[in-house]
C-alpha cells in the first residue's frame, strides 16, 4: 500500500472532535446513568426513601454543574470548528444553548426556590433530552468529508 492509502484509510480525529465526543459522553451518559440506573438500583436495594432522595439531590446538583461545564466546553469547540453564528443557526448550537439554559435554570431554582422540586426536575429532563438529541448529531470537525460522526451520519 502506498503512504497516501494508509493515511486516508485511518485519518485521526482532530482534537476538537475528540474533546466534543468525550465531553458529550461524560455529561449525557452521566445524566442518563444517574436517573435510569443508579437511582433505580438504590430503590431496589431497599434503602430508606429519604436517603435515596438525599443521594439524588446531591449527585443531581453536582452532575448538572458538570453537564453545564461540558456543554460550554462543547460550545467552544463548535465555535472554533464552525463559526460563532453556528450557535443559533446550527441544531448542535441550539441544543447546547438549551442545555446551558436548562442547567442555569436548575441552579436558579435550586438556590432561590428549593421547594420547587418539580421545576428542578423539568430543568433536569430538558438538559437530559437536549443531550440525548445532541448525541445523534454529527461531530463538528470529525474525520470524513461531511464533518459527521454521529449516529445518523452516513459512512
Amino acid at each position: 500500500m502506498s503512504k497516501s492509502a494508509i493515511s486516508n484509510s485511518c485519518r485521526p480525529y482532530r482534537a476538537g472532535a475528540i474533546i466534543w465526543q468525550l465531553a458529550q459522553t461524560l455529561w449525557v451518559g452521566g445524566l442518563v446513568l444517574l436517573h435510569l440506573a443508579m437511582l433505580t438500583v438504590l430503590e431496589q436495594t431497599g434503602l430508606a426513601p429519604l436517603l435515596i432522595d438525599e443521594v439524588a439531590s446531591l449527585s443531581g446538583t453536582l452532575l448538572v454543574a458538570f453537564a453545564g461545564f461540558c456543554a460550554v466546553l462543547q460550545m467552544v469547540v463548535l465555535i472554533q470548528t464552525e463559526r460563532l453564528s453556528s450557535l443559533w443557526l446550527d441544531v448542535r448550537g441550539q441544543l447546547l444553548l438549551i442545555a446551558t439554559l436548562a442547567s442555569a435554570s436548575y441552579y436558579v431554582l435550586y438556590q432561590w426556590l428549593p421547594d420547587a422540586v418539580r421545576w428542578q426536575l423539568l430543568s433536569y429532563l430538558m438538559l437530559a433530552l437536549s443531550g440525548l438529541l445532541l448525541v445523534i448529531q454529527p461531530v463538528p470537525g470529525g474525520s470524513g468529508g461531511g464533518g459527521g460522526g454521529g449516529l445518523l451520519a452516513r459512512p
